[in-house]
């Protein structure tokens, strides 16, 4: 599986241990930066991992500053992203089961990184339920064609 990774500078310490563990783990990991703890807009990282996810490059994505909450709603600006937002394991698996998220965003000034890698464990190990749940992500994508 290929995985995009984006950070501003809050979550680039966060980016760096997640995408080795990745590496670790056998995912082939696409760094969309930042590439410092130099201070950055974070719309511009989860754009980029959005798109990556979007067109293809990447099967799946992770954008993360300091809370995790600018770089979602970033994430989810672009078409086809269904970025959640996750502090602990059961959102992760929630997000995937239910709503077959392929963004997964983090905060890294509000997670230790010991539980944000179990998050990305859990994102990345669950699969989507479809059933009743495959109506509702239609329903999302609905209401993105009517006004994206």
């Amino acid at each position: 599986m290929k995985v995009a990774i984006g950070s501003d500078h809050a979550g680039f310490d966060f980016k760096e241990m997640i995408k080795e563990h990745l590496q670790n783990k056998g995912y082939e990991v696409i760094d969309k930066g930042t590439h410092s703890r130099e201070s950055v807009d974070y719309p511009l990282f989860g754009e980029a991992v959005a798109k990556s996810v979007v067109n293809g490059e990447a099967d799946r994505g992770i954008v993360i500053c300091g809370t995790g909450i600018g770089i979602s709603i970033s994430a989810n600006k672009i078409k086809g992203v269904r970025a959640a937002l996750c502090t602990n394991e059961y959102m992760a698996r929630m997000a995937r089961k239910h709503n077959d998220a392929n963004v997964l965003a983090l905060g890294a000034r509000v997670l230790g990184i010991d539980l944000a890698i179990s998050i990305v464990d859990t994102f990345f190990s669950t699969e989507f339920e479809g059933g009743r749940h495959e109506r509702r992500v239609h329903l999302i994508h609905n209401i993105e064609e009517i006004n994206l």
